[in-house]
């Protein structure tokens, strides 16, 4: 589907300068170390130990099949995705892709969602880390040990992402190998040797839908792949730290899907096929199930060698959720667009990173973390909004692509889809849309606040976007580049041929 243009390729300094930029970071990052990054903040082992309980009693086994179904869904987005930056290999990833394909204001709404999005999901990454941390040393898990053990993840990755891009580089790659000894290995391990059931209950609802119909049980079960696949645009945040971005990063974040899917099919049915009381998981009894399949199936040191893996992987998940952000604040100050832009734009000239920013992407989360100290209720309520905040900002570029393609915009990256370009751009639309959809049905507990949460969340951070986008008018004082796919395209072919 996918083919790369036979004209000639420009050096990254020179694609840089036709998008109007110079270059304000070091170029230390592999492709290799591009995939990690994507991979580790997508993290299957994240996922798939956060998710497995409650997909299994929402919908059974089978649930399972949502990773293939959201894995393709976002593979649209991926390639939609791909065409943009190869084009816009800019630093920050949503914001500039918004902006240089609608505008400003456009830009500022997708960039302040999605930074609301990652701070929480940050913030949610290093508290459920500490149970893992709490469970290696033998710590009870109280709301303080809570606290310091997660503003522990929280400063140890500020750390090491203020010491440089290679570093961040270097640690990724160690969590992708974290990764994939946690989903992969540990998933062969149980399927081969472990297994207690058949492969056919995957296909085996086992109750869990009543006198009903199963599509109810099956469609509430969609977290099982919706909370997963989300990450790989992470390898778009840092493209003026990688070389060759405009055929790189395409590449890194399909890879970033297509290996997250398998590490997390093998997870998920290792853990399912080799759980001892599967029917009491199904049925709602065993509210985390994970612990006990491992100390059956590994015994105590092996449970606690996972982990030792688990942590880092949760680690490097941290880190690459904190580099991914501070690039896209940093992205958004450059262009003048929030407070105290000047200091929040500036990089460091021995370590080339955006220091200001990424303290920004430490404290915030610090500060969500000190207020569910102080009242554990609103853990679910600052989450909920978290993952359909981020399918919307992607939908919004994906929309914004969408636009211009009908307006004649022929990407010029050296990536491209081709004639399969609107094709893709209008599925993975419909996708997202009906992600979307999925993610804000409200629940049936009764209670409106705890029902509704998702929405309240998402229209909130939506609210007081827009009043401050009409108050303070952020984007009047930017004159960066906006709404210009089509002329860039335009002037990159021109540069090619002269």
């Amino acid at each position: 589907m996918t083919h790369s243009s036979p004209s000639p390729h420009l050096s990254d300094d020179d694609h840089l300068s036709v998008l109007g930029y110079t270059d304000s970071f070091d170029r230390s990052m592999s492709p290799w170390a591009n995939f990690a990054l994507g991979f580790t903040y997508l993290s299957p082992l994240v996922g798939v130990y956060s998710l497995l309980a409650v997909a299994l009693s929402t919908g059974g086994p089978p649930s399972m099949w949502w990773i293939v179904i959201v894995a393709c869904g976002q593979m649209l987005v991926a390639l939609v995705f791909g065409e943009v930056v190869s084009q816009f290999p800019i630093a920050g990833g949503i914001y500039p892709w918004a902006r240089r394909l609608w505008d400003r204001r456009y830009a500022w709404m997708a960039a302040w969602v999605y930074i609301c999005a990652m701070i929480v999901t940050i913030t949610a990454v290093a508290e459920f880390g500490a149970g893992f941390l709490a469970g290696l040393f033998g710590l009870e898990l109280t709301r303080t040990t809570t606290l310091f053990l997660a503003l522990g993840l929280l400063a140890l990755a500020l750390a090491i992402n203020f010491s440089g891009t290679k570093w961040l580089a270097r640690i990724a790659r160690i969590g992708l190998f974290a990764e994939l000894i946690g989903v992969i290995g540990l998933g062969l391990f149980l399927l081969i040797f472990e297994r207690k059931h058949s492969f056919s209950v995957f296909f085996d609802s086992m109750g869990v839908a009543g006198d009903g119909s199963y599509l109810g049980a099956f469609m509430g079960a969609a977290v099982a792949g919706l909370f997963l696949f989300y990450g790989f645009e992470a390898c778009g945040d840092v493209a003026e730290e990688v070389s060759n971005p405009a055929r790189g990063i395409p590449r890194a974040m399909i890879m970033t899907i297509v290996v997250g899917a398998v590490s997390a099919l093998f997870s998920f049915a290792g853990y399912v096929l080799a759980a001892p009381n599967l029917e009491q998981i199904v049925a709602g009894e065993v509210a985390d199930p994970i612990p006990a399949i491992l100390d059956g199936s590994l015994g105590p040191i092996g449970a606690k060698i996972f982990l030792l893996v688990a942590i880092l992987a949760f680690i490097s998940c941290v880190l690459s959720l904190q580099a991914a952000a501070s690039r896209l604040i940093f992205s958004f100050a450059r262009d003048g667009m929030m407070p105290g832009h000047r200091w929040l734009s500036a990089v460091s000239e021995s370590t080339r990173v955006p220091r200001n920013a990424l303290i920004v992407a430490c404290t915030a989360p610090a500060l969500i973390c000190l207020l569910i100290w102080l009242n554990d209720g609103i853990l679910v309520a600052v989450t909920s909004f978290a993952i359909l905040g981020i399918y919307l900002a992607f939908q919004m570029v994906v929309l914004a692509a969408l636009r211009q393609r009908l307006r004649g915009w022929r990407p010029a990256g050296p990536w491209s889809l081709g004639g399969w370009g609107i094709v893709v751009n209008v599925a993975a639309l419909a996708y997202g849309v009906f992600a979307m959809i999925l993610l804000a049905r409200p629940g049936e507990s009764g209670s409106f606040f705890t029902d509704y949460v998702v929405l309240i969340g998402l229209v909130t951070v939506l609210a007081v976007g827009l009043i401050y986008l009409f108050v303070a008018r952020p984007d009047r004082k930017s004159d960066a580049p906006e709404g210009d796919a089509i002329a860039v395209a335009e002037a990159i072919r021109s540069h090619r041929r002269s």
